[in-house]
């Protein structure tokens, strides 16, 4: 899990493993993020976990967020010994080119997402180019996320 990610994709190569990728913030883990894993690692060989950078994390939920670093976050998720590989995305990654260079680097049969995973249409169309395939592995469960949790400790006054 700690190698880098071009030592992983030319491991992955060798060994003919299929692959799926799943992207996300991952900041405070809770079991709807276990369970989401667990389903997409159902998908293929190999889990590929992205994370958002810190940078982006801010620009996408606002100030204050992520409440874990992304070093945090990756060490995390890795205790979890789900993933076979987890990589920090890169800061520009809000473009549909910025997402095909990445999809086309990485190659995975599937992309894993949950049911409220924003721009899936288009999600679905870039990985159609590189004869991957969107899917959707979890249904979301309101009652947990990340800006809940950190929303009801702030009502508690942590």
């Amino acid at each position: 899990m700690n190698q880098d990610l071009d030592s992983f994709l030319a491991e992955r190569i060798k060994s003919k493993k299929t692959l799926t990728l799943v992207t996300g913030v991952f900041d405070l883990l809770h079991e709807e993020h276990q369970n989401f894993l667990l389903k997409a690692k159902q998908l293929s060989d190999l889990l590929l976990v992205g994370i958002e950078s810190d940078k982006r994390v801010r620009q996408m939920k606002g100030e204050g967020r992520p409440i874990n670093d992304q070093d945090r976050r990756l060490k995390n998720l890795f205790e979890w010994e789900i993933a076979d590989c987890i990589f920090i995305l890169p800061e520009k990654f809000s473009s549909p080119d910025d997402h095909r260079r990445l999809i086309d680097k990485i190659k995975p049969e599937f992309m894993a997402v949950s049911s409220h995973t924003p721009f899936v249409n288009e999600k679905k169309r870039i990985l159609s180019e590189f004869g991957s395939r969107l899917a959707i592995v979890h249904e979301f469960n309101p009652a947990f996320s990340s800006s809940k949790i950190i929303e009801n400790l702030k009502k508690k006054g942590c």
